[in-house]
């Protein structure tokens, strides 16, 4: 298998335009295309709406001009996300023909690579959990079964709740991977502690998926990585490209097959991605764009990513205009609404009892759904309080749903004109009244922390 780099470039201090992105994407894929002496189909594999701002969708944008009729599919990297809508296609990958495109279903559109010892698993993770885990793709994906010949995994490298770091062979095996899958290492994570492995690059997680690949890429078609690296500009340099505040740019690009590529995207996205503050915050405000977070499935990345930043006794306020319900699928949000987002031990205990429901709808049977629940707790530490807009009808969370999840709930449209977020600087704002807040408008490109509790081990 080829273990090559073939672009690695970018800074903190990077801000590239399209163009520039354009000719490194382009020279690296004509390269990796001629170093395999590839004249065969090609299957892309992007991140789908929820990671609108990675710039995934750009270059997929390129790869179907440089492949031309050698591109077989695109398949976006759903995992547990639904389908995109076909608006949503036409916003992200503008100009590429429906046809091309395929639904992964993570219930039933799997097949198995192999499976790693329950003993490997158990000391890969300290002990956390003790099963074997089952490397899955796609079932169009390995030789043979979909005719590629080259498999391109495009995506951006940020800080995670469960790998730690996002992206490289996660896009395969949860992003393309089966409910076990996704239930086990997810749950992993989880058990094994989010904050030891937010924004780290080695995890346990981590450690699972890159040896799925060492024992089973041999399967696959050769997988060329595509990595960008987004962060908020600076507020001087938004006003250098006269563009919006909070706007984002592209800091770094990396493409390669192995490993390589992934730990360099890492190392600066931990330098650009992860911020750390000196005093812990009393009360932050987070913005959900309506367009990417619908669910708190996703949504709860404004809980994720400012865990470790929020005080004791302190408040997050989410304003979240988008919220139509708690899972990405049914059953997911069936889950949810049963057991609520409870505390770690409460969840945990639900999983390790001996009770199963007729029905499947029991955390045991589910492990991702528990991990997704220990996730969204503060356990006990401070407030989460949800903003929606209960004038939107139906189709919109209520106060009384927000609540039976464990959650505080707030009006969006209150929320809204106390905190303007058009006028809110990244980080620190004091309003008039001198109320001392910390805001976000983008939580999926950021990790915030407190500086003691966040140990800057990779």
């Amino acid at each position: 298998m080829i273990d090559k780099t073939y672009a690695a470039c970018g800074g903190a201090a990077f801000d590239f335009s399209d163009e520039e992105l354009d000719d490194i994407f382009s020279a690296a894929l004509s390269n990796a295309l001629a170093d395999l002496n590839n004249a065969g189909s090609v299957i892309i594999l992007p991140p789908d709406i929820t990671r609108l701002h990675s710039k995934a969708g750009f270059l997929v944008c390129t790869a179907n001009r440089e492949l031309g009729s050698r591109l077989g599919a695109v398949l976006p990297a759903l995992g547990t996300h639904t389908a995109m809508t076909s608006a949503e296609l036409d916003k992200m990958f503008a100009g590429i023909e429906k046809n091309k495109f395929l639904v992964h279903d993570w219930r039933n559109d799997v097949t198995e690579l192999g499976r790693l010892e329950a003993d490997w698993i158990e000391k890969t993770c300290e002990g956390a959990v003790h099963y074997d885990f089952p490397v899955q793709v796609n079932k169009i994906l390995p030789k043979g079964s979909g005719n590629f010949s080259m498999i391109l995994s495009i995506g951006q490298v940020s800080p995670h709740e469960v790998a730690g770091m996002a992206n490289h062979g996660k896009n395969l095996f949860v992003g393309t991977g089966g409910k076990e899958a996704i239930d086990k290492s997810h749950f992993a994570g989880a058990a094994y502690g989010m904050e030891k492995i937010m924004g780290r690059i080695d995890t346990p997680v981590r450690r699972i998926f890159n040896e799925g690949l060492r024992r089973f890429s041999r399967e696959l078609p050769p997988v060329l990585w595509v990595l960008t690296v987004v962060s908020a500009r600076t507020e001087a340099e938004a006003a250098e490209k006269k563009s919006v505040r909070g706007s984002l740019a592209a800091r770094g690009l990396f493409i390669g097959f192995g490993g390589e590529c992934f730990e360099k995207a890492a190392k600066l996205a931990q330098e650009v991605n992860i911020n750390i503050i000196d005093e812990p915050v009393q009360k932050a405000v987070v913005y959900l764009d309506p367009d990417e977070y619908r669910t708190t499935w996703l949504g709860n990345k404004a809980i994720y990513r400012t865990r470790m930043a929020i005080a004791d006794n302190g408040e997050l306020m989410i304003l979240a205009p988008g919220l139509r319900r708690f899972g990405e699928d049914l059953n997911l949000d069936a889950l949810i609404r049963k057991y609520g987002y409870r505390s770690g031990k409460e969840i945990l205990e639900k999983v390790f009892s001996a009770d199963k429901a007729a029905d499947g709808n029991a955390l045991c049977e589910n492990l991702s759904a528990a991990a997704h629940l220990i996730h969204g707790s503060s356990e006990g530490r401070f407030t989460i309080r949800y903003c929606t807009d209960t004038s939107k009808g139906k189709q919109f969370l209520t106060k009384k749903e927000i609540e039976s999840a464990g959650f505080k709930w707030g009006d969006l449209n209150e929320a809204l004109s106390r905190y303007n977020i058009s006028k809110l600087n990244s980080g620190w704002n004091t309003l008039p009244d001198g109320e001392r807040i910390f805001f976000t408008a983008n939580p999926g490109i950021g990790l915030w922390a407190e500086k003691k509790k966040f140990c800057p081990a990779v």
